[in-house]
């Protein structure tokens, strides 16, 4: 089985759609999408991701169904300096290393970090999200691999959003979604691909085969779009500060 993770188009998040370059961006990506033989499309219930993928789908004549868990990763805690709301890939290095085992699939749900707010709550959603998609392919969870009752080589590609294609990977792959919230970036309109390997009968793991793909971008001279990522060298806002509200710098990716 083959899953395609596609981020939608540059955002414009004010109106929850696509900036100009976004919908040129989406033109791309759907020229690219359709050379791919994908079973079943899914897609965010957000603006920004349906509009991405209504690009794609209107060349193909399909349709795609909306799973609400796929809409980005909501989940929130206590901002400890602050207490307001914070998002999981907002914390600056030193915060988030800074907690012990934080890095590590079977301890880093306990991080008290987490304490108030909806983060566990949310994902566990997510967690319950992957697994009835996939179950609906013959696949169960069985501890860090994935048990397959009637693995094929069929695609479903899913448009949406980094931070929940971060927490889908971490749910296949058994890892913290903190180590790639916060050391990888899938840029907009970006392609991520995993398949599964079935080395044993019966039962299968997840690998990336791409990651974050904007060759479709680079092969039509589209500049890439940075939205999400934080300044390459420092610009004079210090993301440290507790007075500095990331959710207007950095947005939802």
């Amino acid at each position: 089985m083959r899953i395609l993770l596609v981020r939608h188009a540059e955002p414009d998040y004010s109106i929850d759609s696509l900036t100009s370059k976004g919908w040129r961006e989406a033109e791309l990506l759907g020229r690219r999408m359709v050379r791919y033989d994908i079973r079943d499309f899914y897609v965010s219930p957000l603006g920004r991701a349906r509009d991405t993928a209504d690009c794609t789908l209107s060349k193909l004549g399909r349709t795609a169904e909306v799973l609400p868990w796929l809409k980005e990763f909501h989940g929130s805690y206590p901002d400890p300096a602050t207490g307001k709301p914070r998002l999981a890939w907002d914390l600056p290095p030193r915060v988030w290393t800074s907690y012990p085992g934080i890095a590590d699939p079977d301890t880093w749900l306990n991080c008290p970090l987490f304490d108030g707010g909806d983060f566990r709550s949310v994902w566990q959603e997510t967690k319950d999200g992957v697994a009835a998609l996939l179950a609906r392919y013959g696949f169960r969870q069985d501890g860090p691999v994935w048990l397959a009752d009637r693995n094929t080589p069929d695609t479903i590609a899913l448009f949406c959003h980094f931070g929940i294609s971060m927490a889908v990977l971490a749910c296949l792959m058994n890892l913290s979604p903190m180590v790639l919230w916060h050391h990888v970036l899938c840029l907009p309109s970006s392609v991520s691909e995993v398949v599964t390997e079935e080395r044993i009968p019966g039962e299968v793991s997840f690998r990336i085969t791409r990651l974050g793909d904007i060759t479709h971008l680079e092969a039509a001279g589209e500049s890439r779009s940075t939205a999400g990522l934080f300044p390459e060298c420092f610009t004079g806002v210090d993301s440290t500060d507790p007075a500095t509200n990331l959710s207007d710098l950095h947005r939802n990716p």
